[in-house]
């Protein structure tokens, strides 16, 4: 039996999270890029004119997939679900390797949520 079209409760939380942090890595990466480009057209330093520039594009190119995952999240789009589960395996490996346990134990319990409520997702 599948509960496609149901949002769990956890899934809408866990989506809104990650809406509010892709919304702030965008609006960080507009600021940088910004004032990438304003020291480059000032005249200032190439390492913050183009590199400021250019970081500032990479940020916010990170913060608009990350807001897309968040939509999708919440769209209960299976595309979102396997982004999650690898970002979230990418984190339990680094919270493994610098041994902190409770991040890891945190890591662990949202993968396993994310596993168990996989049926809601088309």
């Amino acid at each position: 039996m599948s509960y496609t079209g149901r949002l769990p409760l956890g899934v809408a939380i866990l989506a809104i999270l990650i809406g509010i942090f892709g919304l702030f890595i965008l609006v960080v990466g507009i600021v940088v890029l910004l004032f990438g480009i304003g020291v480059g057209l000032a005249g200032g330093s190439t390492v913050f004119g183009v590199g400021g520039a250019i970081g500032g594009l990479i940020i916010l190119i990170v913060g608009a997939v990350i807001l897309a995952v968040a939509v999708g999240l919440w769209d209960q789009e299976l595309w979102a679900l396997a982004l999650a589960i690898i970002v979230l395996l990418f984190y339990g490996v680094v919270e493994f390797v610098s041994a902190s346990w409770l991040a890891l134990l945190i890591v662990v319990g949202l993968l396993l949520y994310l596993v168990a409520v996989s049926s809601h997702f088309d």
